[in-house]
C-alpha cells in the first residue's frame, strides 16, 4: 500500500512516470477558440494551478469545470481535457459525453475506469496514470501531464523544465521536509481545527491544494481568502483574537499586495493571532511544486498529531453510496 508519507517521500517517482509516458498529441493552439479542463478533486487542483499559471501565457481563454455540465460556448473549436484518477468520477464522465455530443476536441486523462475506456473506445488522445495511490496524492502526475499538454499546445515544450524541477527535487527533499516540520511546530498543539490561507492571485490555487489537504487528511476545517478582493471586506471582521490558524502565502510580484499583506500581518498579530507568513520570492512552476509539497507534509503531520485516519475518507465514500442509491431509484 502506498501511503502519504511514502507517496512524499518517493516524489520524483510521479515527474518520472509523466517524463517516460508522455507522448507528443499534435494539437495547435491556434486551432482553438477555448479550452476547458475538467475534473474534480485531487484530480482537479492541477487544472485550477495551471490556469492560473498560464494567466498571462496562453492566447486563448481557458475554463476550469469541478461539476456535471461544461459551459454553454463549447463548439467544434474547444478543447477539452479531462483528467479522473480512477477514470469513474461520475462528473467528469458527464462532461465526457457533453463535449463529445458538441463536437469539441477530447484528451483523456486516467488511471483506467470508464474514462479510459471512453477514450480508448472514440480513438482519443489518452495519457495513463501510475496506480496504487490516493487520489489526491497524484499532484505530480496530473500538474506535469498538463504542463506538458498545454506546453506543447503553445509551442512552448516544458519537458526541459519538468526535468530541471524533478533534480530540483532530488537534492532539495531533506530541506523542504525541515522546512514542512518548521511550520507544522508552529501550528503544533494549537487548540483550534480551522485555517485560514490569505493568498495573492499567483499562490490562490496552491492555498486551496492546502485546504483540500488539511480537509481530506486532517479532517481539518480549511478556507481561501484572496488579497486584494479580501481587503475590501474581508478584514473588517478581524476586530479581536479569532478561533483561527493563519497562512500568508504570497509571491513578490505586485509590490501593493505585497504591502497589503503586511498590513495585515501586523494587524492580526497585534491581536495575538496565530500567523505563519510564508513569502514566495519567486512565481514558477517548480516554486508551485516546492510549497505543494511542504504544505502536503503539513497535512500529514496534522493528521498524525490528531490520530486522524490518513489513508479513508469515509464520509465522502457514504456520499458515493447515497448518490449511487440514488440513480438506483431513478432507475426503476
Amino acid at each position: 500500500m502506498i501511503t502519504h508519507e511514502s507517496s512524499l517521500e518517493n516524489f520524483t517517482e510521479q515527474f518520472d512516470y509523466v517524463l517516460e509516458n508522455y507522448s507528443a498529441h499534435g494539437l495547435d493552439v491556434k486551432n482553438y477558440n477555448n479550452i476547458v479542463l475538467g475534473g474534480l478533486g485531487g484530480s482537479g487542483i492541477g487544472a485550477v494551478i495551471i490556469k492560473n499559471w498560464l494567466f498571462d501565457k496562453c492566447p486563448i481563454p481557458i475554463e476550469t469545470v469541478a461539476d456535471y455540465h461544461l459551459p454553454n460556448f463549447i463548439s467544434a473549436k474547444t478543447l477539452v481535457i479531462l483528467n479522473s484518477y480512477s477514470g469513474n468520477t461520475e462528473e467528469t464522465i458527464s462532461l465526457f459525453h457533453e463535449a463529445k455530443e458538441k463536437g469539441c476536441h477530447i484528451v483523456v486523462i486516467a488511471g483506467g475506469g470508464t474514462m479510459q475506456a471512453l477514450a480508448e473506445a472514440n480513438n482519443l488522445k489518452h495519457y495513463g496514470l501510475k496506480g496504487g495511490f490516493q487520489p489526491r496524492m497524484t499532484i505530480g502526475l496530473g500538474l506535469s501531464y498538463l504542463a506538458l499538454i498545454l506546453g506543447e499546445l503553445m509551442g512552448d515544450d516544458q519537458r526541459a523544465e519538468l526535468e530541471s524541477i524533478r533534480a530540483y527535487f532530488e537534492a532539495e527533499m531533506p530541506r523542504m521536509q525541515e522546512s514542512a516540520q518548521r511550520i507544522f511546530d508552529f501550528f503544533k498543539n494549537t487548540p483550534t481545527k480551522k485555517f485560514v490561507i490569505v493568498a495573492d492571485r499567483q499562490f490562490a490555487p496552491v492555498a486551496v491544494r492546502f485546504t483540500q489537504q488539511l480537509q481530506e487528511n486532517a479532517k481539518l476545517e480549511g478556507f481561501v481568502s484572496v488579497l486584494p478582493e479580501a481587503n475590501h471586506n474581508m478584514i473588517e471582521s478581524y476586530t479581536q483574537k479569532l478561533d483561527t490558524n493563519y497562512v500568508m502565502l504570497y509571491s513578490t510580484l505586485n509590490p501593493r499586495v505585497e504591502a497589503r499583506f503586511d498590513f495585515l500581518i501586523s494587524h492580526l498579530e497585534l491581536e495575538n493571532n496565530k500567523v505563519f507568513p510564508l513569502h514566495v520570492p519567486e512565481f514558477t512552476l517548480q516554486s508551485m511544486f516546492d510549497i505543494i509539497y511542504r504544505l502536503d507534509w503539513v497535512s500529514v503531520h496534522l493528521a498524525n498529531e490528531l490520530g486522524a485516519d490518513l489513508m479513508n475518507v469515509p464520509i465522502i465514500m457514504n456520499l458515493k453510496g447515497f448518490l449511487s442509491d440514488l440513480e438506483l431509484v431513478d432507475g426503476e
